[in-house]
């Protein structure tokens, strides 16, 4: 619970997350926005949040029977790439679309059938994205059980993950990133209240 009270001061004080009116790229509006493509400029933060990562996947799930790690661009390839350092696995990435010359795949790097697979991502919002990664990989025959975001926005991914059979883990959600900076009198009662309803209205949809 340290680093996640930690995590969430710095993610504030930095500017990574800002709470306000903004429009996603969906065109959805939100009362918060979380960019973590700002964290690898803080070295020290960045690597303390891979140490984490790597301590929590190894609590949970273990990496004795994990192949190789995986991430979709670009936000999350950054993450999977330290985590690949750090336990000397392989690494994979879905592109988003293929590229127009040369073999014009969309999984970049070696993958066979039956290779158990972990994703990882920096923000879970509806899942879209990750769940593109998923089907594409699963074309190879590859397993993919277990997914890891940095922040889970709480907006459907868990749900719409779980239906392809991957279970969605995070290190800290939108709710408990508010109420740990609420706490700390960072953010005040109507800023908590807003990500509290944002989160309602969506699991209500």
């Amino acid at each position: 619970m340290e680093f996640v009270k930690e995590f969430a001061t710095f993610l504030h004080q930095s500017g990574i997350i800002k709470f306000g009116d903004f429009t996603l790229a969906s065109g959805k509006k939100s009362s918060y926005y979380v960019d973590l493509r700002l964290v690898p400029s803080y070295p020290h933060q960045f690597r303390h949040m891979i140490k984490h990562l790597q301590s929590l996947v190894s609590e949970q799930i273990g990496f004795d029977d994990i192949d190789s790690i995986a991430s979709v661009p670009t936000g999350g390839l950054v993450i999977a790439s330290a985590l690949a350092y750090e336990l000397v696995k392989p690494l994979v990435y879905v592109r988003s679309q293929a590229k127009e010359y040369g073999t014009g795949k969309l999984v970049e790097g070696i993958v066979k059938p039956d290779m158990k697979i972990l994703l990882i991502d920096d923000v879970a919002t509806t899942g879209g994205s990750v769940i593109n990664g998923i089907r594409e990989l699963k074309k190879s025959g590859t397993k993919i059980t277990d997914a890891y975001v940095i922040v889970n926005r709480l907006e459907g991914a868990d749900s719409a993950l779980q239906k392809e059979g991957v279970k969605l883990h995070h290190l800290l959600d939108i709710i408990e990133i508010a109420k740990i900076l609420h706490q700390q009198k960072l953010v005040d009662d109507s800023v908590l209240d807003k990500v509290q309803k944002q989160v309602a209205g969506t699991q209500l949809s």
